[in-house]
C-alpha cells in the first residue's frame, strides 16, 4: 500500500497504515502501541529522556545511531529499524549489559532518564568495547540527569562490556530484513487531522530527480531531513504543515565526495558525518561541531537542514563561511553554485527561489598554511545555543596577511562576514598591533542586540576579543590548547 510505513521492530516487520505525517514517533510509541518505556520530557530533542536506536542499512551493514523520539516524525522510520528500551531485553527476560552495568553502578534513582540513559549507552555499546572517557562523556551530553549524577553513569559505561561482549544484534539478520522491506519509489502518505479537517500530504523521494519534481509541484511544502528544527513548530509551536516532502531517503544527497581540492557534501549528509570528514582537516570545526547540540540532535540533523533554515545563530555558518564554502542548489533540471554567506540575505530570507533546494555543499580544503580557528562561546560547554560564534581563516605569508575571512553568527540577523576587520588586516603584518587595528574596523562590521543569552556590548567585545585569541594563537600560542576535555592540535 502506497500509504503504509514499514520498519523493523524487535525483529518483526512493523506496519503503519496511513499515519498522520506530522505524529511524532514518541507520541506513536506511548500512546499508538503503549511502549511507555520510551519518555516524554522536554518535547524538542534537549533532556534525552525519549532517546531511541534506530538501525539504517548503508551497503551491507546496519548503521545504529540514538536519536530523539520526540522531534523525529513517524514515516519517516520507513525502511529503518526501531530499538526501543523494551526492545533490549533477552530471551530470558533478563537484563541488557548496559541495563545489568546501570543496576551495578548504581547509575539510576529516580529512574526517570534511566530508559534514555540506557538507549544512549547501547548505541554506544554498539560501537564497540573500551569506549574513550571523551567518547562516553559526548555519549552522554545530550540526556539529563538530576538525580544521580553522572559519576555513576560513566562507570556503567565503562563497565557495560565488562559483563558481556555477546548481545549485540545479529548484524546479517538485520541486514537481510532491511533489504527486504527497502522500497524504490516515492511514499506517499495522506491523511485528514481530526483536529481540523484539514488533509496532510507526506513524500518520501528516494532520487534527486523525484525530488526536484516535487519540489517544483509543491513549492510551499515544508522539506524535512533530520527533524531537529521543524519537529519543533510540531511540538512548541503546533503548526499544521499540510504538505511535507521527507530528503532523507534520497541517496545523492547522503553522499559525500573527497577531491584532491575540495570535500562535496550531499545537503542529507548528517551533523555527525560531516563533522567526521571536516574535523581531520578543520580541527577547530570538528571541535565546534562536537558541541553542536548533543549526539542525538547530530545523528538526526543534516548539515544542509543547518544552512537551508538560514539561522542567524547556526553554529556551522560561520565556520563554513571562514572556510570559503559555496552552496550548489537544484531547481528542476537546473543547478546554480554561490557563495555560503551570498545565500542568506536578511532575517528568515534566503536566495532560493520557489521550487529550488540546497543540493551539495562544497568545502575546500585548507590551503598550505592556512591558519583556521573556530570559537563558540555560550552559557553551556556543551549542547548550548551560541552567544557569539566565529571563525577565522587566515593566510600568513612571510609574517603578512596575505589574505583573511572572518564569519561570526549571533552577531547580526544572518550570519556575516566582517569584512571591514578582513580588510585591516589583510596586506599587513600579522602583529597584535594589527590585530587590534581588525578589532577596532569590527565596530563597523555589526550592530549586535540584546537578547536572553548576551547583551549587545557583551557580543561585540567578545568577538573583538576572539580575533585577539586567533592572533595569540597563530603567533604567541602553544601549538596544542585544551578545549574542553581534549588536546586539538594546530598546525
Amino acid at each position: 500500500m502506497a500509504g503504509t510505513v514499514k520498519f523493523m521492530l524487535d525483529g518483526q516487520v512493523h506496519e503503519v497504515h496511513s499515519p498522520d505525517p506530522t505524529e511524532t514517533l514518541l507520541n506513536y510509541l506511548r500512546y499508538g502501541i503503549a511502549r511507555t518505556g520510551t519518555k516524554e520530557g522536554c518535547a524538542e530533542g534537549d533532556c534525552g529522556a525519549c532517546t531511541v536506536v534506530v538501525g539504517e542499512l548503508v551497503g551491507d551493514s546496519v548503521r545504529y545511531r540514538a536519536v530523539n523520539a520526540c522531534i523525529l516524525f513517524l514515516p519517516t522510520l520507513d525502511g529503518k529499524e526501531l530499538l526501543t528500551v523494551e526492545s533490549l531485553k533477552g530471551r530470558d527476560g533478563g537484563l541488557h549489559p548496559v541495563q545489568e552495568a546501570l543496576v551495578e553502578t548504581h547509575g539510576s534513582q529516580c529512574g526517570f532518564c534511566t530508559p534514555g540513559f540506557v538507549m544512549s549507552l547501547y548505541a554506544l555499546y554498539l560501537e564497540g568495547p573500551n569506549p574513550s572517557r571523551a567518547r562516553i562523556n559526548d555519549a552522554l551530553a545530550g540526556n539529563l540527569c538530576r538525580c544521580t549524577g553522572y559519576g555513576p553513569i560513566i562507570k556503567a559505561a565503562e563497565r557495560m562490556h565488562a559483563i558481556d561482549t555477546g548481545a549485540a544484534p545479529d548484524m546479517q539478520a538485520a541486514v537481510a530484513a532491511l533489504k527486504a522491506i527497502r522500497r524504490d519509489g516515492t511514499l506517499a502518505v495522506s491523511s485528514v487531522s481530526t483536529l481540523t479537517g484539514r488533509e496532510k500530504h507526506y513524500y518520501a523521494p528516494v532520487t534527486m530527480d523525484a525530488l526536484a519534481d516535487l519540489v517544483l509541484a509543491h513549492p510551499d511544502a515544508t522539506l524535512l531531513a533530520g527533524g531537529t528544527d521543524v519537529g519543533l513548530w510540531i511540538t512548541k509551536q503546533h503548526r499544521q504543515l499540510d504538505v511535507v516532502i521527507y530528503v532523507g531517503d534520497v541517496a545523492e544527497l547522503k553522499a559525500t565526495r573527497d577531491s584532491s581540492d575540495s570535500f562535496e557534501i550531499g545537503a542529507g549528509v548528517s551533523v555527525s558525518d560531516a563533522m567526521d570528514m571536516l574535523g581531520a582537516h578543520y580541527g577547530d570545526m570538528g571541535e565546534l561541531f562536537r558541541r553542536f547540540a548533543s549526539v542525538q540532535i547530530r545523528n538526526s540533523g543534516t548539515l544542509g537542514g543547518n544552512i537551508a533554515n538560514g539561522s542567524p545563530i547556526g553554529d556551522s555558518m560561520p565556520a563554513l563561511i571562514a572556510a570559503g564554502t559555496k552552496l550548489v542548489l537544484r531547481r528542476g533540471g537546473e543547478e546554480r553554485t554561490i557563495a555560503l554567506e551570498d545565500y542568506f540575505i536578511a532575517y528568515g530570507k534566503q536566495d532560493r527561489a520557489p521550487g529550488e533546494f540546497v543540493a551539495r555543499i562544497i568545502v575546500p580544503k585548507p590551503a598550505a598554511g592556512l591558519k583556521y580557528r573556530a570559537y563558540k562561546l555560550s552559557k553551556r560547554f556543551d549542547q548550548d545555543i551560541s552567544a557569539v560564534c566565529g571563525a577565522f581563516a587566515l593566510q600568513i605569508d612571510d609574517g603578512f596577511v596575505t589574505s583573511a575571512r572572518i564569519a561570526f553568527g549571533g552577531m547580526a540577523a544572518t550570519p556575516k562576514r566582517a569584512t571591514n576587520a578582513e580588510a585591516a588586516i589583510t596586506g599587513q603584518r600579522w602583529t597584535r598591533e594589527t590585530a587590534e587595528a581588525g578589532m577596532k574596523a569590527m565596530a563597523e562590521d555589526y550592530a549586535p542586540i540584546s537578547d536572553m543569552r548576551a547583551s549587545a556590548s557583551y557580543r561585540l567585545m567578545a568577538a573583538q576579543n576572539l580575533l585577539m585569541k586567533a592572533f595569540v594563537e597563530t603567533t604567541e600560542g602553544a601549538a596544542t590548547r585544551l578545549v574542553g576535555d581534549r588536546e586539538l592540535a594546530h598546525a
